[in-house]
């Protein structure tokens, strides 16, 4: 019998957040907490509203919704409507969100439900940038030890940056909360562009989703098909890199990901690299290791997985 991993989902939705969750709540492996919303991608209005339209998609109306952080920490707010669209869900028709977001802030509900269970258990996946996080560990420093991990879409090695020349957009929206985070001393796992650009949304791939005899996996396609539009234009290719799903794909499959553990720090003192991610891949510092850093991916695998997932779904 599965023992399901408790998770909460952190997430600024963009098109790519909420095929996240659908991969979650279609796996008996995982058990959906909640999901919390940060302004990223578009504002914490729309990534609300977002987040309960994806789950309104797959009727669950039974999983918590709980607003977060309306800006970064230190900066202003700078979206990626550029790529996602004014929404964030732009390609796709939706009715209007079923329900109001829960009363409780979303660093209550992190801090709640991670005191609440046992330690040791509950993993946060963070897919937008980590300013309730960094809240939330500030605010109950229990936290760093009570949190199984976090497994994060945030970051760039050899891929650099795709929202400056040197940062990830994650990461740098608020780099100042996700240095607080990486500083924190929970375990991470770390899914950099490095990853994701493994992960081509090829229209092969895009096709075969299309031919799942479901409506999740439509609705799937033409959000992807909207959102790749930029990158494929960007990359000069017939699709995108597949960003956020990697997080809960890697708990899932963690076999199809190969990494190391290093030391990985966010920049926050320069306006020329702010955000980027420092990685000492090679271990010339002598900094605690405190991320495994996935480097490869099997990405025939990771779509069979993706794919078979979606079709389960309504």
């Amino acid at each position: 019998m599965i023992t399901p991993m408790p998770i909460i989902i952190d997430t600024d939705p963009g098109q790519d957040d909420a095929l996240t969750y659908f991969l979650a709540l279609a796996s008996p492996e995982i058990e959906l907490l909640g999901v919390t919303t940060v302004a990223g991608n578009v504002s914490l209005a729309q990534t609300t509203r977002n987040a309960i339209v994806a789950l309104d998609v797959v009727g669950r109306a039974d999983v918590p919704v709980c607003s977060g952080a309306d800006r970064p920490l230190l900066r202003p707010l700078i979206d990626a409507a550029h790529v996602h669209g004014r929404t964030g869900f732009e390609g796709a028709v939706l009715p209007p969100p079923s329900r109001k977001p829960s009363s409780e802030h979303a660093v209550d509900f992190i801090i709640r439900t991670v005191m609440e269970r046992e330690a040791g258990t509950v993993t946060l996946c963070a897919i937008g940038p980590m300013t309730n996080i960094a809240l939330a560990i500030t605010k109950e420093p229990a936290l760093r030890s009570r949190l199984k991990q976090i497994v994060a879409m945030i970051g760039a090695f050899s891929e650099v940056g795709n929202i400056t020349p040197s940062a990830e957009f994650n990461s740098y929206v608020d780099p100042h909360a996700a240095a607080l985070v990486f500083e924190a001393g929970v375990p991470i796992v770390m899914a950099p562009l490095d990853i994701t650009h493994q992960l081509h949304t090829s229209v092969a791939r895009l096709h075969r989703l299309e031919t799942l005899p479901n409506k999740t996996s439509q609705i799937v396609v033409d959000w992807l098909r909207f959102e790749k539009r930029f990158e494929a234009k960007k990359y000069g290719t017939d699709g995108g890199p597949l960003h956020d799903p990697n997080t809960v794909l890697w708990l899932l499959r963690p076999d199809l990901y190969r990494g190391r553990k290093v030391n990985v720090r966010i920049e926050t003192g320069s306006e020329l690299t702010m955000g980027a991610s420092v990685i000492d891949w090679w271990g010339i510092t002598d900094l605690p290791k405190n991320a495994l850093v996935l480097r490869e991916v099997d990405a025939d695998a990771v779509y069979e997985v993706l794919t078979e997932r979606l079709a389960r779904l309504p």
